[in-house]
């Protein structure tokens, strides 16, 4: 389905099947002895799932965990409709909005309490390769409950990212876990230590713009 639906959109670079099992596939599960220790019913969320990766080869593997996949890009969320449709998947839900957004949503009052939100809502949120750390973590990390995880799945530069975002992780009061060697690339893994600030994250696109914490080259 991946493979076929790219080519009515952009989901991968990668057109050759077979290699779309190793640099995809096999990618997404590298993180499952990361989750091992989940307890049935805890939520993961997938920012930027793009084509469901990681998110739904996770979800095929780990049925008693309910995995939210978010995509800021209608057509992507439209295409992992299908997907979730067709496998019959009763553990996940896409939804198709910024993870700026999702991380200031608080959710609905109640009698009961507030209801229905995304901030500090999620065990585990996992994001994969686009972006630096000082970025993604803004976006991650308040989705995440206090001794939350967020689990990056990173390449070769995974060590300097994490040098540039060593400002951004204190301002988010997030601590840097370890990162974990695999076969494919590298885990990093951040604990989220206390609530985040009411500031983060920023407002829609600004993270990305201008990245927490790291300072803007001098112009010559």
């Amino acid at each position: 389905m991946l493979m076929h639906a790219n080519t009515r959109m952009n989901l991968t670079a990668i057109r050759d099947e077979t290699e779309a099992w190793d640099k995809h596939i096999f990618d997404a599960l590298t993180l499952v002895p990361v989750m091992a220790e989940l307890e049935a019913d805890a939520s993961v969320i997938d920012i930027g799932s793009g084509g469901g990766l990681p998110g739904i080869p996770l979800s095929i593997v780990m049925p008693k965990i309910w995995f939210t996949l978010v995509d800021a890009t209608k057509k992507k969320i439209e295409y992992l409709d299908q997907v979730i449709d067709a496998i019959g998947l009763k553990n996940v839900r896409a939804i198709n909005a910024r993870a700026e957004q999702l991380g200031i949503d608080r959710g609905e009052r109640t009698p009961d309490g507030r209801q229905g939100a995304h901030r500090e809502h999620y065990d585990v949120a996992i994001a994969r390769g686009v972006g630096q750390i000082a970025m993604l973590s803004e976006l991650t990390v308040p989705l995440v409950k206090i001794g939350g995880l967020v689990l990056m799945t990173k390449g070769q530069r995974a060590e300097e990212e994490l040098a540039t975002a060593k400002a951004a992780l204190h301002m988010l009061h997030t601590n840097h876990a370890g990162t974990i060697e695999t076969p494919t690339g590298r885990i990093v893994v951040l604990e989220k230590q206390r609530k985040t600030p009411r500031d983060y994250p920023r407002r829609d696109g600004e993270p990305k713009r201008s990245p927490l914490g790291v300072k803007k080259e001098a112009k010559k």
